[in-house]
Protein backbone atom coordinates (compact mmCIF):
# COMPACT_ATOMS: atom_id res chain seq x y z
CA UNK A 1 0.00 0.00 0.00
CA UNK A 2 1.19 3.66 -0.81
CA UNK A 3 1.64 5.78 2.74
CA UNK A 4 2.89 9.33 3.35
CA UNK A 5 6.58 9.36 4.81
CA UNK A 6 8.42 12.49 6.11
CA UNK A 7 12.05 11.76 5.22
CA UNK A 8 13.85 15.08 5.80
CA UNK A 9 12.42 18.44 6.21
CA UNK A 10 10.86 19.62 3.69
CA UNK A 11 11.22 16.16 1.84
CA UNK A 12 7.90 14.47 1.90
CA UNK A 13 6.93 11.31 -0.26
CA UNK A 14 4.92 8.67 -0.76
CA UNK A 15 6.36 4.83 -0.57
CA UNK A 16 4.91 1.07 -0.78
CA UNK A 17 4.69 -0.20 2.59
CA UNK A 18 3.67 -3.27 3.50
CA UNK A 19 -0.58 -3.91 4.02
CA UNK A 20 -1.76 -3.77 8.04
CA UNK A 21 -2.75 -6.83 9.04
CA UNK A 22 -4.29 -8.11 12.96
CA UNK A 23 -2.04 -8.42 15.66
CA UNK A 24 -3.74 -8.31 18.75
CA UNK A 25 -7.72 -9.36 19.44
CA UNK A 26 -8.47 -5.57 19.65
CA UNK A 27 -7.01 -4.83 16.84
CA UNK A 28 -9.28 -3.43 13.19
CA UNK A 29 -7.31 -2.64 10.14
CA UNK A 30 -9.46 0.33 8.03
CA UNK A 31 -8.82 1.44 4.71
CA UNK A 32 -8.22 5.09 4.77
CA UNK A 33 -10.86 7.45 2.52
CA UNK A 34 -9.77 10.53 3.62
CA UNK A 35 -7.42 12.68 5.60
CA UNK A 36 -5.81 15.83 6.42
CA UNK A 37 -2.48 17.57 7.08
CA UNK A 38 -2.47 18.90 10.63
CA UNK A 39 -0.83 22.24 11.65
CA UNK A 40 1.16 20.18 13.77
CA UNK A 41 2.44 17.64 11.40
CA UNK A 42 4.44 21.24 9.98
CA UNK A 43 6.48 20.84 12.63
CA UNK A 44 8.09 17.95 11.44
CA UNK A 45 7.86 19.37 8.30
CA UNK A 46 9.68 22.60 8.83
CA UNK A 47 11.99 20.70 11.00
CA UNK A 48 11.20 22.53 14.08
CA UNK A 49 10.96 19.22 15.72
CA UNK A 50 14.12 16.96 15.18
CA UNK A 51 13.69 13.10 13.78
CA UNK A 52 16.60 10.78 13.24
CA UNK A 53 14.84 8.48 10.66
CA UNK A 54 11.81 8.88 8.57
CA UNK A 55 8.49 9.67 9.85
CA UNK A 56 5.19 8.00 8.82
CA UNK A 57 3.19 10.98 8.73
CA UNK A 58 -0.57 11.62 9.75
CA UNK A 59 -3.27 11.39 12.77
CA UNK A 60 -6.21 12.81 11.16
CA UNK A 61 -8.32 10.35 8.62
CA UNK A 62 -11.69 8.53 8.59
CA UNK A 63 -12.65 5.63 6.37
CA UNK A 64 -14.23 2.06 5.97
CA UNK A 65 -13.36 -0.55 8.44
CA UNK A 66 -11.97 -4.06 6.48
CA UNK A 67 -11.31 -5.90 9.64
CA UNK A 68 -11.40 -7.06 13.06
CA UNK A 69 -9.80 -8.84 15.70
CA UNK A 70 -11.76 -10.95 17.97
CA UNK A 71 -12.22 -9.04 20.77
CA UNK A 72 -13.49 -6.05 18.83
CA UNK A 73 -17.38 -5.31 19.71
CA UNK A 74 -18.58 -1.88 18.49
CA UNK A 75 -17.36 -1.74 14.85
CA UNK A 76 -17.57 -4.81 12.21
CA UNK A 77 -16.30 -4.99 8.69
CA UNK A 78 -18.15 -2.56 6.60
CA UNK A 79 -18.63 0.12 8.75
CA UNK A 80 -17.41 3.77 8.31
CA UNK A 81 -15.72 5.44 11.22
CA UNK A 82 -14.16 8.14 12.46
CA UNK A 83 -10.52 7.63 13.97
CA UNK A 84 -10.14 10.01 17.04
CA UNK A 85 -6.14 11.58 16.53
CA UNK A 86 -4.64 9.57 19.30
CA UNK A 87 -5.03 5.82 19.92
CA UNK A 88 -7.02 5.25 23.27
CA UNK A 89 -7.75 1.95 24.81
CA UNK A 90 -11.44 3.31 26.62
CA UNK A 91 -10.83 1.81 29.63
CA UNK A 92 -8.07 2.99 31.80
CA UNK A 93 -8.31 5.72 34.82
CA UNK A 94 -7.79 8.76 32.17
CA UNK A 95 -9.62 7.58 29.27
CA UNK A 96 -12.92 6.57 32.00
CA UNK A 97 -12.17 10.15 33.60
CA UNK A 98 -12.75 11.58 30.04
CA UNK A 99 -9.13 12.27 29.25
CA UNK A 100 -8.63 9.88 25.98
CA UNK A 101 -5.49 11.84 24.68
CA UNK A 102 -3.43 11.12 28.15
CA UNK A 103 -4.69 6.96 27.95
CA UNK A 104 -2.21 4.61 29.82
CA UNK A 105 -1.72 2.37 26.68
CA UNK A 106 -2.27 5.20 24.36
CA UNK A 107 0.13 5.73 21.22
CA UNK A 108 0.23 8.19 18.03
CA UNK A 109 -0.16 7.60 14.63
CA UNK A 110 2.91 6.91 12.69
CA UNK A 111 5.07 6.03 15.76
CA UNK A 112 5.23 2.69 18.32
CA UNK A 113 2.52 1.42 20.18
CA UNK A 114 2.75 0.37 23.59
CA UNK A 115 4.51 -2.74 22.95
CA UNK A 116 7.39 -1.80 20.17
CA UNK A 117 5.07 -2.41 17.44
CA UNK A 118 5.01 -0.02 14.23
CA UNK A 119 2.03 2.29 13.91
CA UNK A 120 1.12 3.64 10.43
CA UNK A 121 0.29 6.91 9.47
CA UNK A 122 -3.03 8.07 8.52
CA UNK A 123 -1.49 9.91 5.30
CA UNK A 124 -2.12 6.21 3.65
CA UNK A 125 -4.23 4.13 2.52
CA UNK A 126 -4.97 1.56 5.57
CA UNK A 127 -3.98 1.82 9.05
CA UNK A 128 -3.86 -1.22 11.99
CA UNK A 129 -5.50 0.62 14.65
CA UNK A 130 -5.02 -1.13 18.25
CA UNK A 131 -7.67 -0.70 20.80
CA UNK A 132 -10.61 -0.03 17.78
CA UNK A 133 -13.16 0.03 20.68
CA UNK A 134 -11.35 2.66 22.70
CA UNK A 135 -10.15 4.49 18.99
CA UNK A 136 -12.88 4.43 16.35
CA UNK A 137 -16.24 6.25 16.52
CA UNK A 138 -18.99 4.38 14.17
CA UNK A 139 -20.87 7.03 11.62
CA UNK A 140 -24.35 6.05 11.24
CA UNK A 141 -25.57 5.53 7.86
CA UNK A 142 -22.03 5.68 6.07
CA UNK A 143 -19.85 8.42 4.61
CA UNK A 144 -22.04 10.65 2.83
CA UNK A 145 -19.53 12.28 0.38
CA UNK A 146 -21.17 15.97 1.32
CA UNK A 147 -20.14 15.33 4.56
CA UNK A 148 -16.45 14.31 4.58
CA UNK A 149 -15.35 17.36 5.60
CA UNK A 150 -17.05 17.82 8.54
CA UNK A 151 -16.80 14.30 9.79
CA UNK A 152 -12.98 15.04 9.13
CA UNK A 153 -12.97 17.42 11.33
CA UNK A 154 -13.93 15.33 14.26
CA UNK A 155 -10.88 14.06 14.33
CA UNK A 156 -9.04 16.50 15.31
CA UNK A 157 -9.41 20.27 15.15
CA UNK A 158 -13.47 20.50 15.97
CA UNK A 159 -12.70 18.34 19.29
CA UNK A 160 -9.42 20.90 19.89
CA UNK A 161 -11.22 24.04 19.31
CA UNK A 162 -14.22 22.53 21.99
CA UNK A 163 -11.30 21.77 24.58
CA UNK A 164 -9.90 25.16 24.61
CA UNK A 165 -13.23 26.49 24.93
CA UNK A 166 -14.12 24.19 27.82
CA UNK A 167 -10.99 25.53 29.37
CA UNK A 168 -11.54 28.45 29.20
CA UNK A 169 -14.93 28.34 30.94
CA UNK A 170 -16.90 29.04 28.03
CA UNK A 171 -20.09 29.34 28.41
CA UNK A 172 -23.53 31.10 27.81
CA UNK A 173 -23.28 34.66 27.89
CA UNK A 174 -19.34 34.42 27.51
CA UNK A 175 -17.26 37.51 25.88
CA UNK A 176 -14.44 35.05 24.25
CA UNK A 177 -11.04 36.22 22.50
CA UNK A 178 -9.51 33.57 20.42
CA UNK A 179 -5.56 33.70 19.89
CA UNK A 180 -4.68 32.11 16.14
CA UNK A 181 -6.79 31.70 13.15
CA UNK A 182 -5.41 28.41 12.18
CA UNK A 183 -8.37 25.36 11.59
CA UNK A 184 -8.24 25.17 15.55
CA UNK A 185 -9.01 28.64 16.22
CA UNK A 186 -11.77 28.91 13.63
CA UNK A 187 -13.37 25.92 15.38
CA UNK A 188 -12.54 27.29 18.35
CA UNK A 189 -15.21 30.21 17.06
CA UNK A 190 -17.20 27.40 16.69
CA UNK A 191 -16.92 26.00 19.98
CA UNK A 192 -17.52 29.19 21.80
CA UNK A 193 -20.94 30.15 19.92
CA UNK A 194 -22.01 26.11 20.40
CA UNK A 195 -21.58 27.08 24.12
CA UNK A 196 -23.31 30.00 24.50
CA UNK A 197 -20.95 32.63 24.12
CA UNK A 198 -22.72 35.87 23.42
CA UNK A 199 -19.33 37.77 22.01
CA UNK A 200 -16.48 36.20 19.68
CA UNK A 201 -13.35 38.41 18.63
CA UNK A 202 -10.63 36.59 16.76
CA UNK A 203 -6.92 37.88 16.25
CA UNK A 204 -6.30 37.12 12.29
CA UNK A 205 -4.44 38.75 9.63
CA UNK A 206 -5.29 36.70 6.44
CA UNK A 207 -8.61 37.41 4.50
CA UNK A 208 -9.45 33.51 3.91
CA UNK A 209 -9.34 33.05 7.39
CA UNK A 210 -11.18 36.04 8.40
CA UNK A 211 -14.06 34.97 6.29
CA UNK A 212 -14.57 31.88 7.13
CA UNK A 213 -13.98 33.44 10.93
CA UNK A 214 -17.13 36.20 9.90
CA UNK A 215 -19.33 32.72 8.90
CA UNK A 216 -18.18 30.56 12.36
CA UNK A 217 -19.94 33.09 13.73
CA UNK A 218 -17.26 35.83 14.65
CA UNK A 219 -18.21 39.55 15.55
CA UNK A 220 -14.68 41.57 16.13
CA UNK A 221 -11.43 40.56 13.92
CA UNK A 222 -8.07 42.15 15.61
CA UNK A 223 -5.67 42.44 12.80
CA UNK A 224 -2.43 44.22 15.18
CA UNK A 225 -0.58 42.25 17.62
CA UNK A 226 1.46 43.03 20.47
CA UNK A 227 0.69 46.36 22.63
CA UNK A 228 -1.38 47.53 19.74
CA UNK A 229 -3.66 43.93 19.34
CA UNK A 230 -3.69 44.40 23.48
CA UNK A 231 -4.86 47.37 23.63
CA UNK A 232 -7.61 46.78 20.56
CA UNK A 233 -8.63 43.78 22.29
CA UNK A 234 -9.07 45.34 25.45
CA UNK A 235 -10.97 48.52 24.15
CA UNK A 236 -13.39 45.76 22.20
CA UNK A 237 -14.01 44.21 25.93
CA UNK A 238 -14.86 46.77 28.24
CA UNK A 239 -11.06 47.97 29.05
CA UNK A 240 -9.95 45.12 31.03
CA UNK A 241 -9.66 42.45 28.07
CA UNK A 242 -12.26 39.43 27.92
CA UNK A 243 -12.73 36.80 30.17
CA UNK A 244 -11.88 33.95 28.23
CA UNK A 245 -9.22 33.41 25.99
CA UNK A 246 -8.26 30.21 23.97
CA UNK A 247 -4.72 30.31 22.59
CA UNK A 248 -4.78 27.83 19.66
CA UNK A 249 -0.97 28.36 18.36
CA UNK A 250 1.48 27.17 21.24
CA UNK A 251 4.22 30.04 20.37
CA UNK A 252 5.74 32.14 23.18
CA UNK A 253 3.97 35.14 21.82
CA UNK A 254 0.86 34.05 21.37
CA UNK A 255 0.41 32.84 25.23
CA UNK A 256 2.02 35.95 26.29
CA UNK A 257 -0.57 37.67 23.97
CA UNK A 258 -3.45 35.18 25.63
CA UNK A 259 -1.99 36.58 29.11
CA UNK A 260 -2.43 40.69 28.13
CA UNK A 261 -6.04 40.09 26.74
CA UNK A 262 -7.15 38.26 29.70
CA UNK A 263 -8.87 40.45 32.09
CA UNK A 264 -8.36 39.85 35.76
CA UNK A 265 -9.50 36.61 36.95
CA UNK A 266 -10.12 35.21 33.48
CA UNK A 267 -9.70 32.38 32.52
CA UNK A 268 -6.89 30.85 29.27
CA UNK A 269 -7.76 27.73 27.71
CA UNK A 270 -4.61 26.64 25.85
CA UNK A 271 -4.33 23.93 23.08
CA UNK A 272 -1.66 25.56 20.48
CA UNK A 273 1.32 22.38 21.60
CA UNK A 274 3.71 24.65 22.70
CA UNK A 275 7.50 25.53 21.11
CA UNK A 276 9.42 27.44 23.30
CA UNK A 277 7.21 28.67 25.65
CA UNK A 278 8.48 29.33 28.82
CA UNK A 279 6.31 29.45 31.60
CA UNK A 280 6.07 32.47 33.92
CA UNK A 281 3.89 31.94 36.86
CA UNK A 282 4.13 35.51 38.04
CA UNK A 283 2.50 36.18 34.56
CA UNK A 284 -0.85 34.40 35.71
CA UNK A 285 -0.50 35.42 39.47
CA UNK A 286 -0.34 39.32 39.05
CA UNK A 287 -3.89 39.23 37.65
CA UNK A 288 -5.31 36.21 39.02
CA UNK A 289 -5.66 34.22 35.86
CA UNK A 290 -6.02 30.64 35.29
CA UNK A 291 -5.03 28.23 32.67
CA UNK A 292 -5.56 25.26 31.79
CA UNK A 293 -5.34 23.03 28.99
CA UNK A 294 -3.51 20.29 26.97
CA UNK A 295 -4.23 17.93 23.99
CA UNK A 296 -7.83 17.64 23.45
CA UNK A 297 -9.67 14.06 24.43
CA UNK A 298 -10.72 13.93 21.31
CA UNK A 299 -12.07 10.29 21.33
CA UNK A 300 -14.17 11.58 24.57
CA UNK A 301 -15.93 14.64 22.45
CA UNK A 302 -16.21 13.21 18.93
CA UNK A 303 -20.07 11.59 19.76
CA UNK A 304 -21.06 14.46 21.34
CA UNK A 305 -20.66 16.22 18.35
CA UNK A 306 -21.19 13.69 15.53
CA UNK A 307 -25.08 13.95 15.67
CA UNK A 308 -24.95 17.70 15.09
CA UNK A 309 -22.65 16.75 12.36
CA UNK A 310 -24.80 14.73 10.76
CA UNK A 311 -27.73 16.88 10.73
CA UNK A 312 -26.56 19.60 9.66
CA UNK A 313 -26.27 21.99 12.74
CA UNK A 314 -22.66 21.55 13.02
CA UNK A 315 -20.18 21.99 9.83
CA UNK A 316 -16.81 22.50 11.18
CA UNK A 317 -15.24 21.50 7.34
CA UNK A 318 -15.11 24.73 6.07
CA UNK A 319 -11.94 24.62 7.34
CA UNK A 320 -11.04 22.80 4.28
CA UNK A 321 -10.43 25.23 1.90
CA UNK A 322 -8.72 22.82 -0.92
CA UNK A 323 -9.07 18.80 -1.72
CA UNK A 324 -6.00 17.11 -2.99
CA UNK A 325 -5.35 13.48 -3.57
CA UNK A 326 -3.03 11.56 -2.15
CA UNK A 327 -0.78 11.60 -5.13
CA UNK A 328 -0.55 15.38 -4.54
CA UNK A 329 0.26 14.96 -0.84
CA UNK A 330 3.82 17.26 -1.38
CA UNK A 331 1.81 19.98 -2.64
CA UNK A 332 -0.41 19.30 0.26
CA UNK A 333 1.77 19.77 2.75
CA UNK A 334 4.21 22.96 0.94
CA UNK A 335 0.78 24.75 0.33
CA UNK A 336 -0.30 24.03 4.05
CA UNK A 337 3.15 25.44 5.04
CA UNK A 338 3.19 28.96 3.05
CA UNK A 339 -0.12 29.35 4.24
CA UNK A 340 -1.79 28.96 1.12
CA UNK A 341 -4.55 26.44 2.72
CA UNK A 342 -6.23 26.64 5.65
CA UNK A 343 -6.50 23.18 5.95
CA UNK A 344 -5.67 20.34 3.36
CA UNK A 345 -8.33 17.62 2.77
CA UNK A 346 -6.79 14.64 1.14
CA UNK A 347 -8.59 12.28 -1.01
CA UNK A 348 -6.87 8.83 -0.16
CA UNK A 349 -9.10 6.13 -1.26
CA UNK A 350 -12.86 5.94 -2.95
CA UNK A 351 -15.79 6.27 -0.50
Amino acid sequence: MRATVLHLPGEIALVERPKPRIVDGTDAVVRVTTAAVCGSDLWWYRGDNPFDQPRRMGHEFIGRVEQVGPDVTTVQAGDAVIAAFKVSDGTCIPCSDGYTSNCHRGSYWGQSDRDGADLDGGQGERVRVPYADGTLVPVPGGLDEALLPHLLALTDVMPTGLHAAQCAGVRPGSEVVVIGDGAVGLCAVLAARRLGAERVTIMSRHPDRQETSRAFGVDDIVTERGAKGVARIRALHGGLGAAHVLECVGSEQSLQQAIDCTRPGGQIGMVGIPHGVPLRPRDLFIKNLGLRGGGAPARALIPGLLPDVLDGTLLPGAVFNRRYTLDEIGTAYADMAERRTIKAQIDVTPV
